[in-house]
C-alpha cells in the first residue's frame, strides 16, 4: 500500500492530480487549474512532487497486476530530443501491445541493445518465444548474446505493434514540450507507460456497454492501487 505519511491534502486529492497529468496531456499548471476550479488550492511545484514521488509507485503497484506477458516480444527504438542532443527511447511491448519495459540512452549501438534485452528478461522474469525487431544490425548481434535460442524475425514492416506503442508517448513530448534530462524522462516515461494504457483499453473492438463496464474496473483497480474510496474530488 502507498503511503501518505508527511503529506497534508488527503490520498484522493493526490491520486486525483497524478491521474489527470498521465492520463491527459496536460501540464501541471493545467492541472493546477483543474483542481482550482473545484476549490483546491495547489500549486503546480506541488503537483510536480507529486508525480515524480508517486507516479512510480502507482505504476509498480499496476505492473504487479500484469499477466504473464505473451511470448511474442517487439522491440523498438525511436530518438528523442534532450536539451536539444538526441537520445533512444528502446521499447519493448508483448502481442497484446502491453509495454514490458522502456529504456532512455545515448546510443543504439550493440552494447545498448544488449542492455536493453537484459532490462526486460529480469523485470518480467520470462523468456519469449520470439522478438520481432526492425533491421537495425545491433539487435541481431545483441540476440546472438543475451537470447540465442530465441528466435528472432527482424522485418520493418512486422514491427508495427512497438511503433504504435510510441506514440502516446510523442504525443505527450509535444505536450510537454520536451523533457528537461535524462533521469527525468526515464522517471516520467516509467510511470506514464503504465498509468496511460491502464486507462486505454482497446476501444475500437468493445460496444459502448463493454467499454464503460471495462473503465469501472479499471477505475475501481486504481482506486485499489492508490488507497483511496474513489469518492469525486471536492473541496
Amino acid at each position: 500500500m502507498v503511503s501518505y505519511r508527511g503529506f497534508r491534502f488527503p490520498p484522493e486529492v493526490i491520486s486525483h492530480c497524478v491521474w489527470l497529468y498521465h492520463r491527459f496531456g496536460l501540464s501541471l499548471r493545467d492541472v493546477e487549474e483543474l483542481m482550482l476550479e473545484r476549490g483546491i488550492e495547489v500549486s503546480h511545484e506541488m503537483i510536480h512532487q507529486w508525480t515524480r514521488r508517486f507516479g512510480p509507485a502507482y505504476a509498480a503497484a499496476l505492473r504487479r497486476r500484469h499477466p504473464r506477458p505473451g511470448g511474442k516480444w517487439h522491440l523498438d527504438e525511436v530518438f528523442v530530443k534532450i536539451q536539444g542532443v538526441r537520445k533512444y527511447l528502446w521499447r519493448a511491448v508483448d502481442q497484446h501491445g502491453n509495454v514490458l519495459d522502456i529504456l532512455l540512452q545515448n546510443r543504439r549501438d550493440t552494447a545498448a541493445a544488449r542492455r536493453f534485452f537484459r532490462k526486460p528478461l529480469k523485470k518480467t522474469r520470462t523468456v519469449p518465444r520470439v522478438i520481432v525487431t526492425d533491421k537495425l544490425a545491433s539487435y541481431g548481434a545483441a540476440h546472438r548474446t543475451v537470447m540465442p535460442s530465441v528466435e528472432h524475425r527482424s522485418h520493418k514492416g512486422l514491427n508495427n505493434r512497438a511503433e504504435v506503442s510510441h506514440q502516446p508517448t510523442r504525443r505527450r513530448e509535444r505536450a510537454m514540450k520536451g523533457f528537461r534530462s535524462m533521469g527525468a524522462a526515464q522517471r516520467f516515461l516509467g510511470a506514464f507507460s503504465e498509468i496511460s494504457p491502464h486507462f486505454r483499453p482497446r476501444r475500437h473492438l468493445m460496444t459502448a456497454t463493454r467499454y464503460r463496464t471495462e473503465m469501472i474496473i479499471r477505475f475501481a483497480i486504481w482506486d485499489q492501487i492508490t488507497g483511496t474510496t474513489g469518492r469525486p474530488v471536492t473541496a
